[in-house]
């Protein structure tokens, strides 16, 4: 039914309990930077954060104000929808033991309000393993649920490879892709967009944009550092025109990379836990990816600047609480840091 090796199956569960810095640790970037000196007059902020779901969340999450200003200061903000939207499950069982994700539109509406984020300025990507584990039924229910929303949405097979958004004064190409699937191949054919090879696009698909932004579901999870095959995918996107990458799957945190003039964001962790409840601490590590695009003519689609802002999911009885790394303390804080300058190479330094 779904397309993992068996080693990557045999790897879930140790990685899960402990997520892996092992791998190449070479030309990585900063977690932020400033690439346009000075600044264009005129900037369009996009925020990227990272699977939401609602397995590990009973009730909306508790959210730091640090947080809800950040998404606030946003134009738009993306993020991948890892549960399906549906009124009632219909794969009962596997939902309750967690292997099967879905949330209600109640509990969606009210997490977005608790963390702050407009429904008019969030766009969800559909392009992910898990969103039709609740059926082709379910997949259709979601898809109908987001639009009642008012919610966009990208990743789907019927808009193509490459979907064109308005932001502001730009127009920004999404390329939102997922190279895993829970479910059998025929069922994700013509619903879900698997186009992940841009080679394999249409000649003018990533053309007449002012910056094209691939979203993608890629890489094993619980490894802090991107595969070799990662890496070399996410060379290809650039090579293609792709001038920024923000991708999920891995639901850990993991390190940025400049290639040419295109940031890649390899993994932003979950922003609303995907996994079991009692999940060690260093899987609820986060990170909000908040990116200044020059809107200035000569320079439109130009990243000015770029900015991963790590926090922490800590549980609060049937939710989590969003927790920015800064208002951590004491031996918590300590190990967030540690683990942060791990995976950024030492160039991490928490205010």
């Amino acid at each position: 039914m779904s397309n993992y090796p068996l080693s990557y199956k045999l790897s879930w569960l140790p990685r899960f309990l402990r997520p892996s810095l092992s791998g190449d640790v070479r030309g990585f970037a900063p977690p932020a930077g400033m690439l346009i000196e000075p600044p264009p007059a005129r900037t369009v902020r996009l925020a990227f954060v990272g699977d939401i779901s609602a397995v590990a969340n009973r009730g909306a999450p508790d959210c730091d104000p640090a947080i809800k200003a950040l998404l606030a200061s946003a134009d738009l903000v993306v993020g991948n929808c890892e549960s399906p939207v549906v009124e009632r499950p219909s794969a009962v069982m596997g939902t309750r033991l967690g292997t099967h994700h879905a949330m209600d539109e109640r509990f969606l509406v009210a997490a977005l309000a608790a963390v702050g984020i407009a429904r008019e300025k969030l766009v969800l990507s559909l392009a992910n393993n898990h969103v039709l584990d609740q059926g082709v039924a379910g997949f259709d229910e979601t898809v109908a649920a987001l639009k009642r929303l008012g919610i966009r949405t990208i990743g789907t097979a019927a808009k193509g490879p490459v979907e064109r958004l308005a932001v502001g004064p730009l127009t920004i190409g999404f390329a939102a892709f997922t190279l895993w699937r829970n479910a059998d191949a025929t069922k994700f054919s013509g619903r879900v967009s698997m186009q992940g090879d841009p080679a394999q696009w249409p000649p003018a698909a990533a053309k007449g944009f002012d910056l094209v932004c691939a979203v993608p579901h890629w890489d094993w999870e619980f490894r802090h550092y991107p595969r070799a095959e990662t890496r070399a995918l996410a060379r290809q996107l650039a090579g293609h025109g792709v001038g920024l990458i923000a991708g999920h799957h891995a639901h850990v945190v993991q390190p940025v990379e400049r290639i040419d003039k295109t940031l890649v964001a390899y993994g932003l962790g979950d922003f609303l836990g995907t996994a079991f409840a009692r999940q060690p601490w260093p899987g609820r590590i986060s990170s909000i990816l908040a990116v200044d695009v020059s809107a200035d003519l000569g320079m439109r689609g130009k990243i000015v600047a770029y900015r991963m802002h790590p926090f922490m999911r800590l549980r609060a009885g049937d939710h989590e609480r969003l927790v920015s790394v800064e208002a951590l303390e004491g031996g918590m804080r300590d190990k967030v840091d540690a683990r942060l300058k791990a995976i950024f190479g030492g160039q991490f330094a928490s205010a």
